[in-house]
């Protein structure tokens, strides 16, 4: 999906995207130790119809959880997250299987009103998120750089889906750089899709409406956001090549070398290196040192924010240095 399509979804904020269980069932996977005697929330996701909800429900006694609970946002504002307004807000609670049919039965489930819209700020929702051990669910991506706070202000454990750009948030990238944050294992590059609801206009390339009739979106730059550690996080990148000053400038307006991709970084250079934002998908924290974002010591000559090589302005880097 073209990202003008995002944008608006952004700018309406209408970002009720449904995750496809294989997607969660890919990343899930990496942290199964986490979960055992845990109380899981998934608080931004229609628990009636999420897959979030249906993966931890049916891997309940699998991954141990002690309690699993969902939310889903109903609003009487129609411009916001969802037009189902007629249906009342509610919250699932899920303590597993009773009758020995490994199977979460709607007897066994509980569901309970909200009093007000669902709203995962609300202090109603708030309580319940003071409940829970781990938090897994798909947030509005206008409302990331809040919900994060969020999720740092009451110092919970996360997997949650995001857009890539989010990095570049002042709020977003001093957590990756103070290592309360890092990027899942399963998703490194491509689109994912995302199924909406009927009311969405799909009137972009990567759009449609699959065999069963329910509509989907594809976005581009999709990343799982997380604080669970995982054993992949820690295997050294394999580095192959070697620092010349002709394949590596430094730039006009910052003392580091510029690295354009991450498979290129130079095995035997201890100085600051630019690298791509994608850098942090393979980010090490025993091998690399984040040492910020590129910040522009020339700002009456080059634009701010920006690396220049030659005068000529490349993407924004992330600065680095390999650790001995």
């Amino acid at each position: 999906m073209p990202n003008s399509n995002l944008n608006r979804a952004k700018e309406a904020k209408k970002d009720e995207f449904y995750t496809q269980l294989e997607d969660i069932n890919n990343e899930l996977c990496h942290y199964r130790q986490h979960f055992r005697g845990k109380t899981v929330l998934c608080n931004c996701d229609d628990p009636r119809i999420s897959n979030f909800f249906t993966y931890f429900a049916y891997n309940f006694e699998f991954l141990g959880l002690r309690r699993l609970i969902t939310t889903c946002y109903k609003n009487q504002d129609m411009d916001l997250f969802s037009q189902n307004d007629c249906e009342q807000a509610v919250y699932l609670v899920y303590d597993g299987d009773r009758n020995g049919n490994n199977i979460p039965d709607p007897a066994e489930i509980g569901i309970h009103p909200l009093h007000g819209d669902g709203d995962f700020r609300s202090q109603e929702c708030i309580r319940l998120l003071e409940q829970a051990d781990i938090v897994v669910t798909n947030p509005p991506f206008s409302l990331f750089r809040e919900y994060v706070a969020q999720l740092m202000k009451y110092h919970k454990q996360f997997l949650i889906i995001g857009n890539m750009n989010a990095i570049t948030y002042k709020e977003i990238f001093p957590l990756f750089m103070q290592n309360k944050m890092w990027m899942g294992q399963s998703i490194h590059s491509g689109d994912r899709k995302f199924y909406v609801p009927d009311y969405y206009d799909l009137n972009a390339a990567g759009c449609g409406i699959d065999e069963t009739g329910r509509k989907f979106i594809r976005v581009k730059g999709v990343r799982w956001f997380t604080n669970l550690d995982y054993k992949e996080r820690h295997e050294p990148i394999i580095l192959t090549k070697h620092y010349t000053p002709e394949e590596y400038p430094h730039y006009d307006n910052y003392d580091a070398i510029e690295v354009s991709k991450t498979s290129d970084i130079p095995q035997d250079y201890d100085g600051v290196m630019g690298v791509p934002i994608t850098f942090l998908d393979k980010y090490i924290p025993e091998q690399f040192e984040i040492l910020g974002q590129m910040v522009t010591t020339k700002v009456s000559e080059f634009n701010f924010g920006y690396p220049y090589v030659n005068k000529k302005k490349i993407y924004a880097r992330i600065l680095i240095r390999r650790k001995k």
